[in-house]
């Protein structure tokens, strides 16, 4: 039994009070489940301004009558200053998952980064401060690292931010060392390389990359690349993402309080692999993928040519385990992927 497992069936006995920001985001509403499923009690904030009120449909569709009715919905903005403070009280753990999460998002629109991802963060770091709550987890990202020549990356590398949204991220655990030194208010900072599964996004402008690729082959349309596609991401399911949430706000030993920690599978795959990967998964219900190849086009202003990360002080201090590897993952996605992005013309 790991010990990711011994921490849910303690849950399980002890239901806890957990308030998570983002909640109807890709990531955010994926900790809602687990936690649902976990028998704790949920109360989720979000604005819904990339947040999807069905990614909530779809939670309640995967639990019982008796757990949805343990989770409770604000909608608000986690700049709200009296908002966030009112929804702290008497809250055990916070997992801060707001932010306006894109590289181009935040090189075209650097102030709205900032807002969210800064001004925002330090509204939920003084209003948990203030509220004086067990743990506050938050995200941050591996973007701070920049371009590092070392690989695989580890936490004390130095941070080099190449965007808006990298700086703001690398912003975020300024504040939190500097609240840990002048309050003693300890957070911690989950710095996530590529997650994927269920619910995360394939529309718009900024779409992440994995959702965008499904859809677009299983719709038939032109796969774009950026750059020659041998660009490497360390991809990590989006539930191995939620296992570290939760061992993060529940552990107790006080050397892992106030540290960021990587959070991936620890491997790196290509842009052209995981594109293989992909299309191999949806031929095998739309055959006409399997003749499809992608475009290439020029790199994008912002991004990391690589990145892996080395995980071994969250595997040592949070006691973090991933148990989906790429391919996996992958697998397991692609029938919410087929089932949600989908259009009859094109099914199988």
């Amino acid at each position: 039994m790991s010990h990711y497992d011994i921490v849910r069936q303690i849950l399980s006995r002890q239901p806890r009070r957990w308030l998570v920001t983002g909640v109807a985001g890709f990531i955010g509403s994926n900790i809602l489940q687990a936690l649902l499923q976990l028998d704790q009690h949920v109360l989720g904030v979000d604005s819904f301004l990339t947040g999807k009120r069905d990614n909530l449909v779809q939670v309640r569709q995967t639990v019982s009558p008796s757990q949805w009715a343990r989770f409770n919905l604000v909608e608000g903005d986690v700049r709200e200053q009296g908002l966030m403070r009112w929804l702290c009280t008497g809250v055990d753990h916070v997992l801060h998952q707001a932010a306006l999460g894109s590289v181009p998002w935040s090189i075209d629109d650097p102030l709205a980064t900032h807002e969210h991802n800064l001004t925002g963060f330090l509204m939920m770091l003084q209003a948990a401060k203030n509220a004086r709550v067990r743990s506050f987890v938050y995200a941050s990202s591996s973007a701070v690292y920049g371009n590092d020549p070392a690989l695989p990356v580890c936490e004390d590398a130095g941070c080099m931010p190449l965007s808006p949204y990298a700086a703001s991220k690398l912003g975020d655990e300024i504040y939190a060392h500097a609240f840990a030194k002048s309050y003693g208010f300890k957070a911690i900072g989950l710095r996530y390389f590529n997650i994927f599964g269920p619910r995360q996004d394939p529309s718009g402008a900024y779409a992440a990359v994995i959702p965008l690729w499904f859809s677009q082959l299983i719709r038939g349309e032109k796969v774009h690349i950026n750059g020659d596609g041998e660009t490497t991401r360390d991809f990590c399911y989006v539930e191995d993402c939620v296992q570290a949430n939760i061992l993060a706000s529940v552990s107790e030993r006080k050397e892992a309080q106030g540290e960021v920690y990587n959070i991936a599978l620890g491997r790196s795959t290509s842009l052209n692999n995981l594109f293989s990967d992909i299309r191999g998964l949806v031929a095998a219900r739309v055959s006409e993928a399997a003749r499809m190849d992608p475009a290439y086009r020029d790199f994008r202003p912002g991004d990391v040519r690589h990145s892996v990360a080395d995980t071994s002080k969250a595997q040592r201090l949070l006691s973090f385990a991933p148990e989906y590897s790429v391919s996996d993952g992958l697998a397991k996605a692609a029938d919410w992927y087929m089932g949600h992005l989908a259009e009859p013309a094109v099914a199988a």
